[in-house]
């Protein structure tokens, strides 16, 4: 897909010509891999902000070397162990008089070390330019989230039933995992989280031995990656039947996540997206039990530009893939979580793309 790289890198130029910059070197690795096409643990791309000056340089070590012909065929490639300070130098040697940097992800040690080898070279913060071109997908990336999403819900479906007393919470990770990736999955997106009985409580509990028991509500949140693209979702279930209180608190937090997929829409301000289902699970005397925020971006990360939030700025816009995930969380007794992935439509609303019920399953 070298077209859809270039106009990527064509919006990143224009960007550093509105900064009065002369190149950007591009270092965080998913910002790399949206520009270029390469997936790589080491590599950066020193991008002119002029087009005439060409594409731009992709600098990575011989690991990838390969893998970078193969992906990225329209840029001069540098093969080398330390590829800031090698494209720091190579921007000196091109006359690069300022360079825009990454400074969200680079240290103060690296930095020091890139403005050494960029001799007469003035640096200055690029800020999360790429990564907010990266909030609206093309349809290229959109297909592959949905795929994703697909094998998530898929795998769900397939687990469902094994969920029973005696299981453990660890198991049950590891089988929604395995089923993931035998459905076509690169590998999970994140740590798969499994919570049962009063575990639940614990928005982001790691997995453990203990078993699962008759009454409890079971918290699964989980999702696949699939050609670099992230899912994430989140089910509660309940283990053999479900008490009154429990029941309630899935009434609750499921009407919050309608009320808040209703006001995804384009053009919504995404704080006021957070407050229109936190304020139902306010209104419930619950809002010290709800303290995270109500979604996140998806994408090339499991968490990504734009956040749903108390207090969040930015308007949401066509083509922009969301979480929506309320939760209620009681110490001691156990917590539902419910979130879908979706995707800002100019037609209105928005399209869902995590398909499992988001009713309560008694198992």
């Amino acid at each position: 897909m070298p077209e859809i790289h270039q106009a990527r890198r064509r919006r990143a130029q224009e960007m550093a010509r509105d900064l009065g910059a002369d190149a950007v070197l591009v270092t965080a690795a998913p910002n790399v891999r949206y520009l270029t096409g390469l997936a790589s643990s080491n590599a950066a791309l020193l991008l002119p902000a002029d087009s005439a000056d060409g594409g731009g340089v992709l600098a990575t070590d011989s690991r990838y070397a390969l893998a970078a012909e193969r992906d990225a065929p329209d840029l001069e490639l540098l093969t080398e162990r330390f590829i800031e300070g090698r494209l720091a130098a190579e921007a000196a040697r091109r006359g690069v008089r300022t360079l825009a940097f990454e400074a969200q992800e680079m240290t103060v040690e690296r930095h020091a070390s890139l403005a050494a080898r960029a001799e007469g070279v003035a640096t200055v913060p690029f800020g999360r330019k790429i990564e907010e071109l990266r909030m609206v997908k093309d349809p290229s990336e959109l297909e592959l989230l949905a795929a994703a999403c697909r094998i998530s819900s898929q795998a769900l479906a397939d687990v469902l039933p094994e969920i029973r007393p005696g299981l453990s919470e660890r198991t049950l990770a590891s089988l929604i995992d395995y089923r993931m990736t035998q459905l076509g999955a690169d590998r999970p997106a994140f740590e798969t989280i499994v919570a049962s009985g009063p575990n639940g409580a614990i928005p982001h509990h790691v997995p453990t031995d203990r078993p699962l028991r008759r009454g409890d509500l079971v918290t699964m949140d989980f999702g696949a990656l699939y050609g670099g693209y992230h899912a994430d979702m989140t089910r509660t279930v309940a283990v053999g039947e479900a008490a009154g209180w429990q029941r309630d608190v899935y009434d609750l937090v499921a009407q919050a996540q309608r009320t808040g997929i209703e006001a995804v829409e384009v053009g919504a301000e995404a704080g006021a997206v957070d407050a229109a289902a936190r304020e139902v699970i306010e209104a419930a005397g619950h809002a010290e039990h709800f303290q995270h925020g109500l979604g996140h971006g998806v994408g090339l990360e499991i968490h990504e530009a734009p956040m749903l939030g108390y207090g969040a700025a930015g308007k949401l816009a066509d083509r922009v893939p969301v979480t929506v995930e309320p939760g209620v969380y009681l110490p001691g007794k156990g917590g539902v979580r419910i979130e879908d992935v979706l995707v800002v439509t100019a037609g209105g609303g928005a399209r869902i793309l995590t398909s499992t019920t988001r009713e309560l399953l008694v198992l």
